[in-house]
């Protein structure tokens, strides 16, 4: 009954990382700003919420704690610019799923093949129709729609970013779990170094302006997903529950469509909410892969 009870805990967790994170690039975006005033006030909330979180636990800081959540902010902060940046090529509802399906294969690279956590053939077997699942769902919605030959270099562009992306997202995850950090003790360290990070690759933008003061609300919302998720990687790991935060993209993908113009035809909004069924299949899916 224990470890169901963890495993539950952990699924839920994941859940409200979904949610939140989920919701992140929409709200982003109706708030405003660029990528750098954007990054820069996500970063800002984040480390007011870890301040928070930090005198409420008091979790034991060791030397190892500092230093790999420093650099696992650092890496967060990567990837949270860079897919600000592609919504500029791409607009919220491609970037969203385009950007979960590139983080889910690596993430999952690292839990199944690294941390070896789909340890029974029926666990590989769900885990591999799951994330077939989820990245199914994430192309459908990514479809381009009629003839738009003419930004087919802005898509090229906005993939690249998203890569880079990619490899900031996948290390920020694989480092708290590779160290075995605790994910109360990893949200002042991480928060620190994302805020560093955010200052450094901003500096010769200079976003100190009224949309950084808002996405200060974006940070916070991040954060809140970022201790469900830290919380439930030694539930679930990795693979399960990275993959289960990430079904969230509905959100985005759908906000993007109705509320950000960037509706386009009947046709891509049923693939859109084809897609969308697809992932949350994929990501229930997952929660059954944990041995």
């Amino acid at each position: 009954m224990r470890m169901g009870y963890s495993h539950m805990t952990g699924i839920l967790l994941a859940i409200l990382a979904a949610v939140t994170w989920g919701s992140i690039v929409f709200v982003s975006n109706k708030l405003g700003g660029d990528e750098d005033s954007q990054t820069l006030g996500t970063t800002v909330g984040a480390l007011i919420f870890a301040i928070g979180v930090y005198f409420y636990k008091m979790p034991h800081l060791s030397s190892v704690t500092w230093a790999i959540g420093f650099i696992s902010g650092l890496f967060w902060c990567i990837g949270q610019k860079n897919q600000f940046g592609a919504v500029r090529y791409l607009g919220v509802a491609k970037t969203a799923p385009m950007s979960t399906g590139l983080q889910l294969i690596g993430t999952t690279f690292f839990g199944v093949f690294i941390f070896k956590e789909w340890g029974t053939t029926k666990s590989i077997i769900i885990g591999l129709a799951a994330l077939a699942c989820i990245i199914t769902g994430a192309i459908l919605t990514s479809i381009k729609q009629g003839n738009d030959k003419g930004q087919a270099k802005s898509r090229k562009k906005g993939f690249l970013i998203l890569l880079i992306s990619t490899v900031g997202y996948v290390t920020y995850v694989v480092l708290i779990r590779w160290f075995n950090i605790d994910g109360w003790a990893a949200i002042l360290p991480q928060a620190i170094g994302m805020v560093a990070g955010a200052f450094f690759i901003t500096l010769r933008d200079k976003p100190y302006n009224i949309y950084a003061v808002r996405n200060i609300l974006t940070g916070l919302l991040w954060s809140t997903g970022n201790l469900g998720l830290l919380l439930a990687l030694p539930k679930i790991g990795v693979a399960t529950s990275f993959s289960l935060s990430q079904t969230g993209i509905v959100i985005s993908t759908i906000g993007g469509l109705f509320f950000l113009n960037e509706r386009k035809s009947k046709k891509q909004v049923w693939l859109v909410l084809l897609g969308c069924l697809f992932i949350i299949i994929g990501g229930v899916l997952l929660g059954f892969t944990k041995t």
